[in-house]
């Protein structure tokens, strides 16, 4: 789990030229963005200019309407551009590094169990069920 000096050294200007350079290269005004996401040009503009933080919900919509990973807005490079085993396969080394083998042994552990869900089946099992 990140510290709390991880967490507020997120280059939020770094994000916010992404957001930007994405936004321009696929000709969306920032009326247009800010007017499909219910929030002010103002802020989309102090987002874009990194003097605004932005929330993890926030980005994701933004990436969604941008049609990008938010990966990408986030680090600079997406899974796709770096292969999607390369990218998932060094989160997981990188959260591992900081934990006990105790931990990581009960990581691995609830990721075979997820990895064994079929989550399409018990959508349609939680569905059944209301």
């Amino acid at each position: 789990m990140p510290t709390d000096t991880e967490i507020s050294n997120v280059d939020y200007e770094a994000i916010g030229r992404r957001i930007k350079e994405k936004r321009r290269e696929r000709n969306i005004t920032q009326e247009r963005l800010a007017e499909t996401m219910n929030i002010s040009i103002a802020y989309l503009s102090r987002v874009e200019r990194g003097k605004t933080p932005v929330n993890i919900e926030r980005l994701m919509v933004i990436a969604e309407v941008l049609e990008v990973d938010v990966g990408e807005l986030i680090s600079g490079t997406s899974s796709e551009t770096i292969g999607v085993e390369t990218y998932w396969g060094e989160k997981i080394k990188n959260v591992l590094k900081g934990c006990t083998p105790e931990k990581q042994k009960l990581i691995y552990n609830v990721a075979e169990i997820i990895a064994g869900i079929d989550f399409k089946k018990e959508k349609r099992i939680v569905r059944n069920r209301k």
